[in-house]
């Protein structure tokens, strides 16, 4: 039973800045990924995987197609899915890794990461987040600091620790491990197989050849969903 389903996605970006030009992506995005199993978007950079990770969040919309998310009993279509639903997936049901960390100015790391789980810094989160950031290498002394002082591979160590603290039934990751050190991609190949271990759907992009071949249950090339221009 899946996780996750994609069919007949489609997706045209509009060109706002030259004039209105329309700009085909995809044509048919087809493609299921069960609990337990992590799936590997595969295709050369600008081939559109981050925009398929963007629709499954939500945060694009496609033209035609669905986008099943399974949460319990029920099942909700993103690509029509209303706002209050999407609010409600990404609450509850689906965590995102994405490339860049955004966080608000000012707030220290330790609570940048555990308001994730639960959207309040309680006592019992700030001890898992303060778990986490040590596996990940992230320093005591920087854990009161906020991530904007860090340095990149440090910030994306700060996105990981915030996208894998809650225990969610789908992840989506964004080259998690693109920054990051040797020690810290195995740290990260560790965390991804416990979080599969658990019953989590996870897909992924990874261009890093080791790191994908150590997570990778299946690799679904995207080149063959590009629509003709």
């Amino acid at each position: 039973m899946y996780a996750l389903k994609l069919s007949g996605v489609a997706k045209t970006f509009t060109m706002h800045l030259r004039g209105g030009i329309r700009l085909p992506v995809f044509a048919d995005v087809a493609f299921e990924v069960e609990p337990g199993e992590c799936v590997v978007l595969g295709a050369p950079s600008g081939a559109g995987k981050s925009s398929i990770l963007k629709m499954i969040y939500g945060a694009y919309r496609c033209e035609r197609g669905q986008i099943l998310v399974r949460h319990g009993d029920g099942v909700t279509d993103v690509a029509s899915a209303e706002p209050r639903q999407i609010l409600y997936l990404r609450r509850h049901v689906i965590g995102y890794v994405s490339q860049f960390l955004r966080a608000v100015p000012r707030v220290p790391a330790i609570e940048v990461v555990a308001v994730a789980a639960t959207g309040t810094v309680s006592e019992t989160e700030r001890a898992r987040a303060a778990a986490l950031l040590s596996r990940l290498n992230i320093p005591e002394r920087l854990w009161t600091l906020p991530p904007a002082t860090f340095s990149g591979g440090e910030e994306q160590r700060i996105n990981i620790a915030r996208g894998f603290l809650p225990d969610l039934p789908l992840l989506l990751l964004d080259e998690p491990t693109a920054s990051l050190d040797p020690t810290n991609r195995a740290v990260v190949v560790d965390l991804i197989a416990e979080k599969k271990r658990r019953g989590a759907a996870v897909v992924a992009i990874v261009h890093n050849e080791e790191v994908r071949d150590a997570i990778a249950d299946r690799i679904v090339d995207v080149t063959r969903f590009a629509a003709e221009v």
